[in-house]
């Protein structure tokens, strides 16, 4: 017997296992820094498939089928592209989008931008609880029961919890968007036409299309966002050396946010669409009109996952907001700070809830005009935030190294231009084209 070939053999089995040790070590090392990041970017993509978005993406479908799911992949990386810029800059320099704009450019500056979104985002928050109030309607339950219902229970959550434990509700709430990847499955689409209208562009220079992909674009990307995610990022301490898995939690947030859209699209397009109900103006609307034609699960799922994205925004546009205008003003800014510590940022988030849910519930309030109204105001804002955004992550004196590149550079600012243009057609049609619905 060869002993030495025996231990030679030996050590090398003992050699690739150790090999195989360090591996499997440094996966669960770095999927566990993973996992310590990831939330922000995910959270803020897919919170953006409110009331809204959901509306918005129905009525595509419901009017123009397949044809506008090409759509969807510019959009991804308009998404990604913008929010991995507050990302970075949260990342590199710890201080939120409201902070480094007043340290920047001034009180004058942050003054427009905490005025602008105070009012925009209260417009938003009443929608989120439109949408709260038409989803438990279906579900037969009033919204005098609904809407302070759920005020109390988003208050209450922010009041009461650490941020730790409301990033887990969150993230829980980002997987009740896949009932919307049930819907789509009961409604029987026609998975390869959706599959080539993702990959075949099919534009048609026609008024009504055009205004649907304005509208589209529109609602993937909302000012509040960069501010959201940026304190997001802060107040969960993620440093410089964090920085590729934050980058990771936005890309992963932006696909997820863009799978469930197309989700959204082809449920209503193999139904609505293709039994000619093309005047569907909200997405409550959308759930009572699948339940004949696809089935009372599909109806009801589509309906739960409206409820749930309605509370999510409803819960995440006011702390947004409070964030924006307590940073701009120097005070503190937090879900992990004590009511004590904090009193300003809680004091907005409550007045922004009570404001919200209480319009609600006043007889016959004009919604239309408030929902053009938010339309306008975020048409307004945007703009704005995404020059301070370009302007902010290029200073070499406040990002280093991490100032964009050459290319990142020339996609973002084509993202930039052709979503202010984009938004301002959407401003433009929502004053002088919009009407108010009829009935």
């Amino acid at each position: 017997m060869n002993w030495r070939a025996i231990a030679a053999r030996y050590e090398s089995v003992q050699g690739r296992g150790n090999d195989l040790l360090k591996n499997i070590r440094g996966l669960r090392r770095r999927l566990t820094l993973l996992l310590a990041v990831v939330g922000p970017g995910l959270i803020t993509s897919n919170v953006d498939n409110d009331a809204g978005g959901i509306s918005t993406y129905t009525q595509a479908g419901a009017q123009y089928g397949y044809a506008l799911l090409w759509s969807l992949i510019p959009m991804t990386i308009a998404l990604y592209v913008t929010e991995e810029m507050c990302a970075r800059m949260g990342v590199i320099t710890g201080k939120g989008l409201s902070d480094l704009i007043r340290e920047e450019f001034g009180f004058r500056s942050t003054f427009f931008v905490m005025f602008t979104g105070f009012f925009v985002d209260l417009a938003n928050v009443v929608a989120e609880f439109a949408g709260v109030a038409a989803s438990m309607q279906i579900f037969g339950v009033s919204k005098y029961i609904a809407v302070p219902l759920a005020a109390i229970l988003v208050w209450a959550l922010v009041m009461r919890g650490t941020y730790k434990q409301v990033e887990i509700i969150f993230l829980v709430a980002c997987g009740f968007y896949l009932t919307y990847v049930i819907s789509a499955i009961l409604a029987k689409p026609d998975w390869i036409l959706a599959a080539k209208g993702v990959v075949i562009p099919n534009l048609h220079f026609e008024s009504g299309y055009l205004l649907t992909l304005t509208a589209l674009v529109g609602t993937t990307i909302a000012p509040w966002q960069f501010f959201y995610l940026q304190a997001g990022f802060v107040e969960k301490k993620v440093g410089p050396r964090q920085y590729r898995q934050a980058r990771a939690d936005v890309l992963v947030g932006s696909i997820s946010c863009m799978v469930i859209v197309f989700f959204i699209i082809v449920c209503t397009a193999a139904t609505l669409h293709a039994h000619g109900q093309v005047n569907i103006t909200d997405a409550s609307e959308a759930a009572k009109a699948l339940i004949p034609l696809a089935g009372k699960w599909a109806g009801l799922c589509f309906a739960f996952g409206l409820l749930n994205a309605s509370l999510f925004a409803a819960t995440i546009l006011p702390l947004s907001t409070a964030h924006v205008i307590c940073e701009g003003l120097g005070f503190e800014a937090g879900i992990d700070h004590k009511f004590s510590e904090a009193r300003i940022f809680y004091g907005l988030y409550t007045v922004l809830i009570g404001v919200g849910a209480g319009i609600i519930l006043i007889p016959n309030v004009p919604l239309w005009k408030i929902l053009i109204f938010s339309q306008v105001g975020n048409g307004i804002w945007l703009p704005v935030v995404v020059i301070f955004i370009l302007l902010l992550v290029n200073r070499r004196d406040l990002m280093g190294e991490h100032v964009n590149t050459l290319t990142f550079n020339i996609v973002a600012w084509v993202t930039a231009i052709a979503m202010i243009v984009l938004t301002l057609v959407l401003v433009y049609t929502s004053i002088f084209v919009s009407s108010p619905p009829v009935g």
